[in-house]
């Protein structure tokens, strides 16, 4: 089946394009809806439970990443890692889900988008209790089981979102990236308490508590697997259905457009997530006090998820926006790393704030940029899988620089260059219309 070609003054508007037509000509429908039709109080608790599960899924998603920041320099004195080491060890997550997530078509093609889900909170919560040993390899081995579990949902996501919430993309979208924010501030504040925790428990004898730190971050993983296992159906409903597969979206011009706007603001956020607290020890702040600041700044993101779907609601395009949150990203950044001491929190809020909207809005355009959920699930792929690739780059580049030339100057060059980038692509990726690609059926 051929889907028609859109333009931008076919597109409804922001609020409504998430309710765009399936590839069979109906407007999709939530799974509660499909479950009970006639019952509209048993369907809006079933749509609120599933997105409470989606949003617990979401806080496990970065908690393995931003854990390591503000106990970098405790890992690396331990395990004796080089510093090419530790920037191998930042640029982990970004890669894993560059190179992993395009896989993730294939595993819910096998066992149906909901068990995928299941089996990869499995993997992530075993990724990330690994890093209790304190050995250098074992770190690695638990951060790329972790990154690639946490790499296939990524693409998932966007897929179920715009599946079950056809209305409510922006909103939706919104809450789980408001939760995923939640848990990475979590870990970034928590992860050096904790480990200071663990060594008032033992007595001071473990020099080995910043790994039992990190591996606490498996409970909660563990939580969001028992809730989501538990509600699943007995049986599969995957088996039998026809598999649609999306083609001509590689060779469209707009798909890319996203793509690397995905991958260029997820680069800055990589970068503030391995080497921000290393770069404020390094102005002299205390562990704690650096990871607070990153934890302020992501929590602040979390709040700026929230309220983007409302702003959205009222634009015609996302182009003024996404340019803007770019830009506020890098003036973030430059208070960061060259701000009076005692104005660093104004600058964490900013950055917070620019962070949060520039990666909502990326998710976002993903949506709205698809004309149903099947493209939307290729296309999350695409623009996951590639713009990750992508943008692991810039915190081993990051690290490079900061340990070859041992300046911020050179960091926040690279840091202004991208953000400059990542706007440009930002206003391609904001016009309203979808990208031109091809719905078939197979077996």
């Amino acid at each position: 089946m051929k889907a028609p070609k859109t333009s931008s003054n076919a597109e409804p508007a922001a609020a409504d394009t998430s309710a765009a037509p399936t590839d069979r000509g109906k407007t999709a429908r939530p799974v509660a809806d499909a479950i009970a039709p006639h019952d509209p109080h048993d369907s809006r608790a079933r749509s609120i439970a599933l997105a409470a599960s989606l949003a617990l899924i979401a806080f496990s998603l970065r908690t393995p990443i931003t854990s390591v920041g503000p106990i970098l320099v405790e890992a690396v004195r331990a395990t004796n890692l080089s510093r090419t080491g530790a920037s191998v060890l930042t640029t982990l997550p970004s890669l894993c889900f560059g190179l992993f997530g395009p896989l993730a078509p294939l595993l819910a093609r096998r066992l149906g988008g909901e068990r995928a889900l299941l089996a990869l909170l499995v993997l992530l919560t075993l990724g990330t209790a690994l890093r209790v040993v304190p050995m250098w390899q074992v770190l690695y081995l638990g951060q790329i089981v972790a990154c690639f579990a946490i790499g296939l949902m990524n693409v998932l996501l966007p897929g179920v979102v715009k599946r079950d919430f056809p209305h409510h993309v922006p909103l939706m979208t919104g809450i789980y990236s408001a939760a995923m924010c939640a848990g990475a501030a979590a870990a970034a504040a928590a992860t050096v308490p904790a480990a200071h925790a663990v060594e008032h428990l033992l007595g001071g004898a473990s020099g080995n508590a910043w790994a039992w730190a990190l591996a606490l971050w498996a409970l909660p993983v563990a939580l969001a697997t028992l809730v989501w296992g538990a509600r699943l159906p007995a049986k599969s409903t995957h088996s039998g259905r026809r598999v649609q597969i999306v083609r001509g979206l590689w060779r469209d011009p707009l798909a890319w457009k996203v793509t690397l706007f995905m991958g260029s603001q997820s680069s800055l956020a990589y970068i503030v997530f391995g080497w921000l607290p290393t770069v404020l020890r390094t102005r002299g702040m205390s562990a704690v006090d650096a990871g607070f600041m990153l934890s302020l700044s992501v929590v602040t993101q979390a709040a700026a998820s929230l309220l983007l779907p409302f702003l959205l609601a009222r634009l015609r395009d996302q182009r003024a926006v996404n340019v803007s949150a770019l830009l506020s990203t890098g003036v973030g950044l430059m208070g960061c790393f060259f701000g009076p001491p005692s104005t660093m929190w104004i600058w964490a809020l900013l950055l917070g704030a620019a962070q949060g909207a520039s990666f909502t809005l990326a998710l976002t355009v993903i949506g709205l940029r698809s004309y149903d959920s099947h493209v939307a699930a290729q296309l999350s792929s695409m623009a996951q899988g590639t713009g990750y690739l992508i943008a692991s780059c810039g915190p081993f580049i990051a690290g490079s620089l900061l340990h070859a030339t041992g300046s911020l100057s050179s960091l926040a060059a690279l840091c202004a260059g991208i953000c400059v980038v990542s706007a440009w692509f930002g206003y391609a990726a904001g016009r309203r219309e979808h990208v031109n690609a091809h719905l078939g059926s197979a077996r």
